[in-house]
């Protein structure tokens, strides 16, 4: 018996979208237009096989699976604050397991998204600031 030749890991997300299983697609399509939406300047890539969103390091990223796609917050904090809205969804410290009957709603992505976003952007305000200090540090030597 001749085995079929897996296809390689996707090039891009929407190559990624395409290889989805069918019933996850739609829910795919809109997650990345609510992540676009709620954070147009960040780069979209596909890291350990799966589609990411960079803006400032790691900001969220998703993946299709037969029965849910996950959406991956990328942060212990962010889960934290948006807990009470997350209940009914099955959680883990920094992911969201989604069922395909019953979607994030967008105005919950955009929110947790631009919270993402402040948190990236406060990481690397306070790197600049540690790379300063240490600076000025050598410079009085």
């Amino acid at each position: 018996m001749e085995r079929k030749a897996r296809p390689g890991p996707a090039k891009d997300v929407t190559e990624y979208i395409a290889s989805a299983p069918a019933r996850a697609r739609a829910h795919l399509r809109k997650l990345r237009k609510d992540i676009k939406k709620a954070a147009p300047e960040a780069v979209e890539s596909i890291s350990y096989r799966v589609p990411v969103y960079k803006l400032e390091g790691m900001l969220v990223g998703f993946a299709a699976f037969r029965e849910h796609y996950s959406f991956f917050v990328m942060s212990p904090a962010a889960m934290a604050a948006f807990g009470d809205e997350l209940k009914g969804y099955e959680v883990s410290k920094a992911t969201i397991r989604v069922p395909l009957e019953r979607p994030l709603p967008s105005s919950l992505v955009n929110r947790i998204v631009r919270a993402r976003v402040r948190e990236n952007e406060m990481r690397a305000r306070e790197r600049e600031e540690r790379k300063r200090s240490r600076s000025k540090a050598r410079t009085r030597r």
